[in-house]
């Protein structure tokens, strides 16, 4: 790491034209190439899938996706005016010859297509491929040809997953994130240049990084909102990073030492602790793949890249750039104080808010821990009554659209005649008009169906006819009752209306999918929940030479988690302050959510973990006695910690008021966990369970000790001292090492 921070240091120019070359390049060939970003929910061995496959193979021309042109006039008159018929006419002929598409059901040649009032109507646009093979060119052409039609008095908006691919991307809350987290770094700093080189380092490496995931959008599917992930994250992360590792730098000159033994030390020590942050992160984020789950692989390459590029750049990219601005990353004061006072190494000492507290919290550890667990319970209670699922287009931010055909249709018709389902029959006898009318009858009956449209019966093929159908349902396709239909049409009402006929009956569609989609991640989240933990009582067991601390963390990060989650229920599920944070209609939480937040929340933690641990662990070898070790750390990890927590809490915020609903939800869970993990759980709870376990924290079975190997995040074999400015090399603590901004443990033994 020394060896990495003094080339990038003394060859700052390179480092600086190569990530300058890096984030142009990147950029062009993306522009070139294009992206093709596209959410993809089939999943094998479920029953939505096999009727895809059946459509595929024997009808291939219905196999594709629908997507939905709807129209909606004003002014008194009706889509039926014949002048506005041929206008719309004109346009589904247009249409129809697009590439992809096999026929278009024209509003005006099938039933329940128009709504009772005559101002709504809407035509069924059949493609021979699914969503995610249609490319976004393709998705703005069919929106630019269906809103070409709109003229005064006649509106055009088109719903369906090539339509949404079509949607402009929002950054979110990108700009006032970065604002706020240079308010912060700004008053934490005292300087302009220490508060934007943070920044500056993570702009640059996520600009390289989304560039680089555009390119790979052409190669593998990734969500449409893949982008706006990577900076939510990256951003919080980045901007983390960096932070610790000028803060460590800034120390480093208050000691004396001069510019380049200051960052060749800083990124020796708290490089260490991102180096090993930003891989557990990536580990955690391509732990995904395990599950089996196509569609969070692009999620997990996305957010991975995001996070590799940015530690990437606190290694190397913020050591060239502390190279040019030199003495300036220190603060007037510090400078000051360096010119009178000379060299010095500041202690934990007894003034100061942080000091203060954990003095406070040794004394009366409960009743701190009991107050913050109080709250975190509170906010976790609505966890318990979490429904998953997969938001609907009527979420989607207003003007876009897809959100403006659902509006329509929902006025229109009902809410249920965004995400109709799809009703496939295989029959190896011919055609049984009698049985498909029964089967039509039976599922129109039901309580949540609104409309059955006529079936679709293609010419028999290998001996096997085909037949399609439509079911609208009364309520809207993020609705439980919605799932309940689905579950109610596969167990009771198909097979109790075509039972002995020999038919194959399955219940597919974009509705479908997503529900089954739902309860495979479901089935599978324990499993990941458990990998997760596992990995973090591990990976904390060898660092630490501990059963206890381990032990401890897992459970902070699982009840940190909840709290997250039982946020993102009460604001999006029940629509506590959904007005708030700009929730369209309040629905179940993303399905894919709670193991994206697993993976990054568990990186995070154990970043704020490892840091406030260490240091404890560094005072515990000094000192022999568990309280005094507790008390120090705390007092000299506090301001830091909660520093960069409210750093990300700021820039994962920001993201609530901007962008799609699932970066919403990700940004008030990540805002909310950070919050409850860094401030209460780590300064509160923690100390006060290690106060409680005393030397029970550092106990280790000998066998265990011999059979693990041996990881350390700081370097070996150094020596406690400090050293004059010229020379190369900062001794320091092992431990110390770990805590980014602490002062070295001891006081110097020569200056």
């Amino acid at each position: 790491m020394r060896a990495i921070a003094t080339a990038c240091f003394r060859h700052r120019r390179l480092v600086l034209f190569v990530w300058l070359m890096a984030l142009v390049s990147m950029t062009f060939v993306s522009r070139a190439v294009g992206t093709n970003y596209t959410n993809s929910f089939s999943l094998p061995n479920t029953e939505s899938t096999r009727a895809l496959e059946l459509l595929e193979n024997l009808s291939p021309g219905n196999a594709g996706d629908i997507e939905r042109i709807v129209f909606e006039t004003s002014g008194g008159t009706k889509v039926t005016d014949p002048a506005l018929e041929a206008r719309i006419t004109a346009m589904l002929g247009r249409v129809a010859a697009l590439p992809d598409v096999t026929s278009v059901q024209s509003p005006y040649g099938a039933p329940g297509q128009i709504s009772t009032g005559g101002t709504i109507a809407f035509a069924n646009v059949q493609y021979d491929i699914q969503p995610q093979n249609a490319t976004t060119a393709q998705a703005q052409k069919l929106v630019a040809t269906a809103t070409s039609a709109g003229t005064r008095g006649l509106e055009v908006a088109v719903s369906g997953q090539i339509a949404e691919a079509a949607n402009p991307k929002s950054v979110g809350g990108t700009g006032p994130g970065v604002l706020l987290a240079l308010v912060v770094l700004l008053i934490v700093f005292g300087s302009i240049c220490a508060g934007v080189l943070p920044i500056l380092s993570a702009l640059l490496s996520l600009g390289t990084a989304i560039a680089v995931i555009g390119i790979l959008s052409n190669v593998m599917k990734m969500p449409n909102f893949s982008s706006e992930l990577v900076l939510l994250v990256g951003l919080g992360v980045g901007i983390d990073y960096a932070l610790f590792i000028v803060t460590r730098h800034r120390q480093g000159l208050l000691a004396g030492w001069d510019t380049e033994s200051s960052v060749a030390n800083a990124v020796n020590t708290s490089g260490r602790a991102v180096l090993f942050a930003g891989i557990i992160v990536c580990m955690a984020l391509l732990g995904m793949f395990a599950l089996g789950v196509s569609f969070l692989y692009g999620m997990a390459v996305a957010a991975a890249i995001g996070v590799g590029f940015t530690m990437i750049s606190a290694l190397t990219l913020l050591p060239a750039m502390l190279g040019f601005i030199g003495p300036k990353v220190m603060s007037r004061r510090q400078k000051r104080s360096l010119a009178t006072d000379g060299p010095r190494v500041v202690g934990t000492g007894t003034k100061g808010f942080w000091p203060r507290w954990a003095t406070w919290q040794s004394r009366r550890p409960y009743v701190g821990a009991v107050g913050a667990l109080a709250i975190i319970v509170v906010v976790a209670l609505p966890f318990f009554s979490m429904r998953l699922g997969l938001s609907d287009q009527g979420n989607d931010p207003p003007g876009t659209t897809t959100r403006q055909a659902y509006d329509m249709l929902a006025t229109g018709f009902g809410p249920g005649f965004n995400g109709p389902l799809e009703v496939v029959t295989v029959d190896r006898r011919g055609v049984q008009p009698a049985v498909l009318a029964a089967l039509g009858r039976a599922i129109a009956a039901h309580s949540d169906v609104a409309h059955v449209s006529p079936p679709i019966t293609t010419p028999a093929r290998n001996g096997v006819t085909v037949t399609l159908m439509q079911v609208y349902p009364d309520s809207s396709p993020q609705a439980a009752a919605t799932t309940t239909l689905v579950e109610d049409l596969r167990s009771q009402t198909v097979p109790a209306a075509v039972g002995g006929s020999g038919m194959t009956v399955l219940v597919g569609g974009t509705t479908a999918i997503m529900i089954d989609f739902t309860h495979v991640l479901a089935q599978k989240l324990p499993l990941f929940i458990g990998l997760v933990v596992a990995l973090s009582f591990v990976l904390l067991s060898v660092v630490f030479r501990s059963i206890v601390i381990p032990l401890t963390a897992a459970a902070m990060n699982l009840l940190s988690i909840g709290a997250a989650f039982g946020a993102v229920v009460a604001v999006f599920q029940h629509g506590t302050l959904g007005s708030l944070f700009g929730v369209g209609q309040p629905g179940p939480v993303e399905s894919f959510l709670p193991v994206m937040l697993f993976a990054i929340l568990f990186g995070l933690s154990m970043d704020y973990e490892v840091f406030l641990v260490a240091r404890i662990h560094e005072e515990w070898l000094k000192s022999g006695d568990n309280r005094t070790a507790v008390r120090n750390g705390l007092a000299a990890t506090g301001k830091t910690i909660t520093a960069a927590a409210l750093i990300m809490i700021l820039v994962f915020g920001s993201f609530i008021f901007g962008g799609q609903l699932i970066i919403k939800e990700f940004g008030l869970a990540l805002a909310a966990g950070i919050f409850m993990d860094a401030v209460l759980i780590r300064m509160a709870i923690v100390p006060a369970l290690m106060f409680l376990f005393g030397k029970a924290n550092w106990r280790f079975p000998a066998w265990l000790d011999r059979a693990l190997p041996r990881l350390a995040v700081d370097p070996s074999k150094v020596t406690v001292g400090l050293v004059t400015p010229e020379a190369p090399v900062a001794p320091v603590a092992p431990v110390a090492l770990m805590a980014t901004d602490a002062e070295p443990a001891a006081e110097p033994t020569a200056v």
